[in-house]
């Protein structure tokens, strides 16, 4: 097994790593926003 049949996953590479990646943003935009309430809530008290 080498690299490009790992990614390509039988062919379902683009839909598996896709949704990954979709996975990853969301994440990462949930923590983001959750650093800017907890700062504005700082703030505000």
């Amino acid at each position: 097994m080498n690299w490009a049949e790992f990614f390509s996953m039988g062919g379902r590479g683009a839909f598996v790593w896709g949704s990954f990646g979709v996975f990853a943003l969301g994440i990462a935009l949930e923590v983001l926003l959750l650093r800017m309430r907890s700062r504005r809530s700082k703030e505000a008290a």
